[in-house]
């Protein structure tokens, strides 16, 4: 067998937010090349972890030191002199994300990338980890443990495995045969139970999806904080990123199960079944494929559709939560600027480094590749009288592509065209490398079709029918949208506040006169009318300035589900088919 990389992680001084870690190279040539990853598997930006490292020092297993130079910003070319190569050196963790590493004096939290130096010879190497936790402090990831130290086949396993050391006690249930464990922190305020109750639901739908699972245990790491929603799959863990006093109402709880239910897709969805532009990673640089539409969005559209099938949410409010997605791309200018494919490509430069001008410029592939896969699933069901729909399609990349191979960049759409014939590329054409509308005449499957309101408000998430006498009092639209505070954050194209003069990061601070921030001005010309005239007051660079305003009629952009008026039983049949519900279950409530 041979010799594997080893690392220990101590935490001497949490309260300094520095690891100190060392790792052991075994002999592999007179020179050694080690690297840190500038980006982690799941989070498609340079994060560019080696700024945190200090204090480094190289030397053999004697302690003497051994010469190296920098060959970048990352990487080190090491004499190693045929012998056991050892790096120490401390990593500053201060950002608590699921994609980077925190260390204080409740907890340690840390992902590989940010953590292990690797070398691309010894990559493959079986990579073992021994953590040095304060008194009192447990440690739990999702790797095999035998001994002291916690086992990975391999590097890329190892950065697949989030650690999390403290004073936590896990909660260990068994889902469809298979040990899982909740590890929580920051108190987040859920009933225990009742997370393990619907997790169990969860998890059983997903398994008999794909009939069975496909790991031995499984680790939910769930992280409560003041603010921030958000989750990173892995390999056989997630860590999932939730406002700790979200779990108490009824649609915080319904949402953080559609987090859960995500990243636990993940499982197949990404982590086995993968783009094969991401076979192997290459950690030292982007990695560029268009199927994220497909790896994301559809894991966004099954989401919620699973904790749908696991009982846990009504069709009503699926049809909603559905609602609110196409609200949300129609109240995007740029899904008529960026195609799908663009914004998968791009994600590097775009979706994780959002501007002052990304709602005008992109969309997002999660949010349209939902959309896009929901109507990609009602086009199979219909080309073949409901007999096989998205769940055939995901089946038969798991048989083909299960074994981490990677699917080729036009894979998806060809076994569609298996599913459903050759038509269906006028709909990829259209869907994913077109920049018009989405044709949503498809819902007519199932007895829907996707209506068109005014929004009552910024805060109006659309999702619903208009309610009875809102249509009257449409109100003045401005076109922007607000920062906390007083500044603008995004100005919209061709919107009223373009057309004045406004720009992101104007402070507003009076209208007509009279005092108001940014999101007051929004609100106050809810009561004005299309074709008001207001000044609004505001600094610029410290500068004052005035401009006045003509508000236009809002827009159109608020959209629900709406059922047909004289359905057939076949969109009844087809209805029950895709969602399991009577067709009587089905009316959205507003």
């Amino acid at each position: 067998m041979s010799m594997p990389v080893t690392y220990r992680v101590s935490m001497p001084n949490p309260h300094s937010h520095l690891f100190e870690v060392e790792a052991v190279f075994p002999p592999a040539g007179p020179t050694l090349t080690v690297a840190l990853p500038v980006w982690t598997p799941g989070s498609y930006l340079v994060r560019e972890y080696a700024r945190h490292v200090q204090d480094l020092t190289v030397t053999d297993t004697a302690g003497t030191a051994l010469p190296f130079k920098r060959v970048d910003k990352r990487a080190l070319e090491i004499q190693a002199n045929q012998g056991h190569v050892h790096v120490k050196y401390r990593v500053y963790a201060n950002e608590l994300t699921v994609r980077t590493s925190h260390l204080d004096a409740s907890h340690a939290y840390f992902n590989g990338a940010t953590l292990f130096f690797y070398s691309e010879a010894l990559r493959d190497r079986p990579h073992h980890v021994s953590v040095d936790a304060p008194k009192g402090w447990r440690t739990t990831v999702a790797l095999e443990q035998r001994g002291q130290e916690f086992i990975a086949p391999n590097y890329d396993e190892l950065v697949d495995s989030p650690f999390e050391v403290g004073p936590h006690t896990p909660i260990h249930f068994n889902a469809a045969g298979v040990p899982h464990e909740i590890v929580l922190w920051g108190e987040p305020q859920l009933d225990e139970k009742k997370l393990v109750g619907d997790l169990t639901r969860i998890i059983e739908v997903e398994a008999g999806l794909f009939d069975g699972l496909p790991m031995k245990r499984y680790v939910f790491f769930v992280y409560g904080t003041d603010k921030g929603r958000g989750g990173l799959e892995h390999k056989a863990s997630t860590a999932l990123l939730y406002p700790r006093t979200g779990f108490s109402s009824s649609k915080g709880w319904e949402d953080f199960l559609t987090l859960c239910a995500h990243e636990y897709f993940h499982l197949w969805n990404v982590k086995r079944i993968k783009p094969k532009a991401l076979v192997p990673f290459d950690y030292s640089q982007e990695n560029y494929t268009q199927l994220l539409w497909f790896f994301e969005g559809g894991t966004s559209y099954y989401d919620n559709l699973l904790v749908r099938r696991a009982g846990l949410m009504s069709a009503s409010r699926y049809l909603v939560r559905f609602g609110e997605s196409l609200t949300a791309l129609h109240t995007t200018p740029g899904r008529g600027v960026m195609p799908l494919v663009d914004a998968s490509w791009l994600s590097w430069i775009k979706h994780y480094r959002p501007d002052e001008n990304s709602p005008n410029s992109a969309i997002s592939y999660y949010l349209k590749g939902e959309i896009v896969c929901a109507l990609l699933d009602l086009h199979l069901r219909r080309a073949t009288n409901d007999t096989k729909s998205l769940d055939d399609l995901l089946r038969l990349l798991w048989a083909r592509f299960g074994d981490e191979s990677g699917v080729p960049e036009d894979g998806i759409e060809r076994i569609a065209e298996e599913l459903a014939g050759p038509s269906i590329k006028a709909f990829f054409d259209h869907a994913l490398r077109g920049t018009k509308e989405l044709d949503y005449s498809v819902f007519a499957h199932v007895g829907l079709e996707v209506r068109l309101r005014t929004r009552e408000s910024a805060a109006d998430k659309g999702g619903t029918p208009p309610r009875k006498g809102s249509e009257k009092n449409g109100g003045g639209f401005v076109g922007l949208l607000p920062k906390a505070g007083a500044a603008i954050a995004t100005v919209l194209d061709g919107s009223p506040a373009m057309a004045a003069g406004l720009y992101a990061d104007d402070e507003v601070v009076a209208l007509d006169g009279l005092k108001c921030d940014a999101a007051q001005l929004v609100a106050r010309c809810e009561d004005k009318k299309p074709g008001d005239v207001v000044k609004v007051t505001f600094f610029r660079r410290d500068k004052l300035h005035e401009v006045s305003l003509t508000l236009s009629p809002k827009p159109a952009d608020g959209a629900w589900l709406a059922r047909v008026d004289a359905p057939t039983e076949q969109q009844k049949a087809s209805y029950k088919a895709w969602l399991g519900a009577a067709w009587d279950e089905t009316e959205p409530k507003s």
